[in-house]
């Protein structure tokens, strides 16, 4: 079966709170590199255009998505008190903030991803996840197939992720989010 890839860098910043003895406890950037690959939902149509659709249609959401909310934006625990500073003095830049239960590993901004691009796929049904993996430095990155969301058992760094909109946390209305 023909699968489509494509990556989409953009720029990052965040803390982790559990990891004490790390350098990730201070705030801090990366420039990272999402890579994605799509399952068609139907079947390619040969002869003629040879695709079971276009790359713009594919990615389009996608890379809309990545350059307009998640390139910049700062990743945090639900239990940051820094999410506290910016919910009593800069309110505005709630939208910029990506907010995940427990600490914004790469592994969690993995499954966060996953789920969220299935759920932007679904609306169009031409294509399904079948791998992303997010590199965040040079040496490392982690992967995610959908045997791995599957094990899963439907854990999600937050209802935000499983919306098909530009959400990137749960701090505002679902409906805000169009309206951004």
């Amino acid at each position: 079966m023909v699968r489509l890839n494509f990556s989409r860098r953009y720029s990052m910043a965040h803390r982790l709170l559990h990891d004490a003895s790390s350098k990730c406890l201070t705030p801090h950037g990366h420039d990272e590199v999402v890579t994605i690959g799509l399952r068609p939902l139907r079947p390619m149509a040969l002869g003629g255009g040879n695709m079971s659709a276009s790359f713009a249609q594919a990615k389009g959401a996608w890379h809309a998505w990545i350059d307009g909310w998640v390139d910049h934006a700062l990743q945090l625990n639900a239990d940051d008190p820094l999410l506290g500073y910016f919910q009593r003095e800069e309110p505005q830049q709630l939208s910029r903030i990506v907010v995940f239960r427990g600490d914004p590993t790469t592994e969690a901004l993995a499954i966060a991803f996953f789920q969220k691009l299935s759920a932007m796929l679904a609306v169009e049904g031409l294509f399904a996840v079948e791998e992303l993996s997010v590199q965040e430095t040079p040496t490392n990155a982690v992967t995610v197939n959908a045997a791995d969301m599957n094990a899963l058992g439907g854990w999600s760094p937050g209802g935000w992720a499983t919306r098909p909109d530009s959400s990137l946390n749960d701090l505002l209305p679902a409906d805000a989010w169009s309206r951004l």
